[in-house]
């Protein structure tokens, strides 16, 4: 297999591939074997992501020429301010228009572009290795590549003491936008829902009562959404252009292949009215979770219908009768999950610019644009702190 760049450090070599020349290796299905995301999930990504992203793969072998692990990365052009709202970003769109590229940079991200990230640890053992051997070589790799950043994407709390090495060398670790959890301990939903405060509950049924006297809704649940994808795809857009964070924009071929190739997790729920979808959510469910990926919502009925809690009482209802434990969703709309009783999941991002003159002065001004500072809800939940530390 030709290699196309190799990294020497202390304790091994780090050899860049492509996912052609990745696939049918025994490490890359090892290295994501236990992860709900796991190899499958990152070649769907490569092939169907939208977006500007160069995909690669980095080889960590030790010094007696085993490969320890497969790590996923990616280069991607990325607006340092996105989501920063304020003064802050009036400052810097006023810049912008002088330097359009201002806080603006080529960066290698490590970890899923359409995910939270994970190691690639081909041995759950090797972790706090692996993240050595990516301190040792990512800044190399980074500079060849003239990108100014190095990130890890979006890694969940568990890492954090596996990554300590780069956080105390050079990386400053700062929250990404969260996940929020709920524990599924409950017979049905009726039991879960008087565990609400007075107001939700009241909240909540006025807007269930308003949907129930508009016509009949119908859900199905399906593994493979090919045959809807024309349907469901404008739905996911609409949604998607509300965000006020977007760094990824799934293609069809994404939702389409997802239900083709890893159709026992996923999960594709698809709400009707009169014949028409009206809103759908896409899932996977894990050993004893059920995991929120993405929704898509028509606009043109949905803040009537009130179709978001519409479409998450059928999911935690279903997946209660399913006998999971645990229901996980995505980042962003965190009032209402506040209200619903579910607590934070923690998300890092470790950041470290390439050039050692500039690295101490923009790991102080990290610190200030980090998403999680301008949201006004996630100091409310009762884990907040989490986020934050240990």
């Amino acid at each position: 297999m030709a290699i196309g760049n190799v990294i020497p450090f202390s304790q091994g070599i780090a050899k860049i591939v492509t996912l052609a020349q990745l696939q049918n290796r025994d490490a890359w299905e090892r290295a994501f074997r236990k992860k709900c995301k796991d190899h499958r999930y990152y070649e769907i990504v490569d092939e169907t992501l939208d977006g500007g992203f160069e995909h690669h793969y980095v080889l960590l072998e030790d010094r007696s020429g085993t490969l320890r692990a497969v790590q996923p990365v990616f280069f991607v052009r990325q607006n340092l301010i996105e989501g920063v709202p304020g003064k802050i970003r009036s400052v810097v769109d006023l810049v912008r228009k002088r330097f359009p590229r201002f806080l603006t940079m080529r960066v290698l991200m490590v970890g899923c572009a359409a995910g939270t990230g994970d190691l690639g640890a081909c041995d759950e053992k090797d972790e706090a290795w692996v993240a050595e051997a990516l301190r040792a070589t990512l800044r190399t790799y980074t500079r060849q590549n003239r990108a100014s950043l190095v990130v890890l994407k979006d890694f969940p709390a568990k890492y954090r003491l596996a990554l300590e090495s780069l956080r105390t060398n050079g990386y400053a670790r700062i929250p990404s936008m969260p996940m929020t959890r709920l524990a599924l301990h409950y017979h049905d939903w009726d039991e879960y829902f008087r565990t609400l405060s007075k107001a939700t509950r009241k909240d909540l049924r006025r807007k269930f009562r308003k949907a129930e006297r508009a016509p009949k809704i119908d859900i199905e649940v399906v593994n493979n959404i090919t045959s809807y994808v024309d349907e469901i795809y404008p739905l996911y857009l609409q949604v998607h252009e509300r965000s006020p964070l977007k760094f990824e924009t799934l293609s069809k071929n994404y939702f389409a292949a997802v239900g083709q190739q890893m159709s026992q997790r996923a999960r594709f729920f698809i709400w009707r009215q009169k014949g028409k979808i009206v809103a759908f959510s896409f899932c996977f469910v894990c050993d004893d979770a059920i995991y929120d990926e993405c929704i898509g919502l028509d606009y043109r009925v949905a803040l009537d219908l009130h179709l978001y809690f519409y479409t998450l009482r059928d999911i935690i209802s279903w997946s209660i009768q399913q006998g999971l434990k645990y229901y996980y969703s995505n980042p962003l709309n965190y009032g209402p999950k506040l209200h619903l009783r579910c607590e934070l999941v923690p998300l890092d991002l470790y950041v470290m610019h390439t050039s050692a003159l500039l690295n101490p002065i923009f790991r102080r001004i990290i610190k200030y644009l980090g998403p999680t500072r301008h949201d006004p809800f996630l100091r409310k939940f009762p884990n907040a702190r989490e986020l934050w530390f240990v």
